[in-house]
Order: C-alpha cells, then sequence, then structure tokens
C-alpha cells in the first residue's frame, strides 16, 4: 500500500479556477486515505504562503468543512504546505451535515465519526432551518469550483 503524503493537520492550497489560491486544513481522515474532512480558508490569495502566515486561522474563520476525497492531495494538484507542529484535532469539530430527499421534502441529520469520515455514526430525522453543509462526498475537481465560487463572492 502508498504511503500517504499527508496526515490530520496537514495544510494545503486548493488552485482556484479563476487563479490564487484557497488554503486548507485536514482535520479527520479515513484509516486508509481516500476521504478526508478539511476545513477550507479564503480569502484568494494570489502567492504561496508560509505556514506561518496561516496558523492563526481557526474554524470559525473558515468558509466551509467539507467531506472530501484525497486524490487532490496523493496526485499533487493539491500542494501541501506542511503540518501543524502542535495538532489538535480537539480544536477542530467535526460538523453535523444535513441530507435531503427533494422529491419527499424530507431531511436528515448526519453525523460522522470522530475518527473517520467515511463512517456514519447516526441519521435522524431533522426538522430545522438551520443551516448546515449538504452531505456529500465532492471531489477534488469540485472543490475547486465551489471554492472558486464561494471565495470570489465574498
Amino acid at each position: 500500500m502508498k504511503r500517504l503524503n499527508y496526515q490530520e493537520g496537514t495544510w494545503f492550497l486548493v488552485p482556484l479556477r479563476s487563479g490564487g489560491y484557497a488554503v486548507g486544513l485536514v482535520v479527520r481522515m479515513a484509516p486508509k486515505g481516500q476521504i478526508i474532512l478539511a476545513y477550507f480558508f479564503g480569502p484568494r490569495l494570489d502567492s504561496v504562503p508560509t505556514l506561518d502566515e496561516i496558523r492563526g486561522f481557526q474554524p470559525n474563520d473558515s468558509v466551509g468543512c467539507l467531506r472530501v476525497g484525497d486524490l487532490g492531495l496523493v496526485n499533487g494538484d493539491w500542494r501541501i504546505l506542511g503540518r501543524s507542529q502542535d495538532w489538535d484535532g480537539s480544536h477542530w469539530p467535526v460538523p453535523q451535515f444535513v441530507r435531503r430527499d427533494e422529491l419527499s421534502k424530507r431531511s436528515w441529520l448526519v453525523t460522522y465519526s470522530d475518527f473517520d469520515p467515511s463512517v456514519v455514526e447516526k441519521e435522524e430525522p431533522f426538522r430545522s432551518d438551520q443551516v448546515l453543509e449538504r452531505d456529500a462526498l465532492h471531489g477534488y475537481g469540485a472543490i475547486e469550483l465551489l471554492l472558486t465560487k464561494v471565495i470570489e463572492t465574498r
């Protein structure tokens, strides 16, 4: 099995389709890779930052926290900046997500494992106007498009 080039606490850059970069942070990963939970940050950066320049980001500063395939990291399309030396995952919570069925108009609150973002721990009916991220597993190209749109409209 190939050794992964990232781990929890790894900072990376996502190229935006309009130029520049968004910053990402791996906060959880499936034990054998392939699926990560990452926080993403704007604003758009025009040059590659140092770890010291982004180390101060906090969960509340993010533009989103999403489940993502790791191919962008593994194949090098997403540049790895390095890992936080003082990494503590407890400061980076795993959010809940919402899954909606548009036909039935039903929704479920989805809770993923704190140890593996590929494992659903609980699903329960959800009847709230609270805004949560949609339950989805995004490919790396989709994340690039989504972040470009989110960051450019901020």
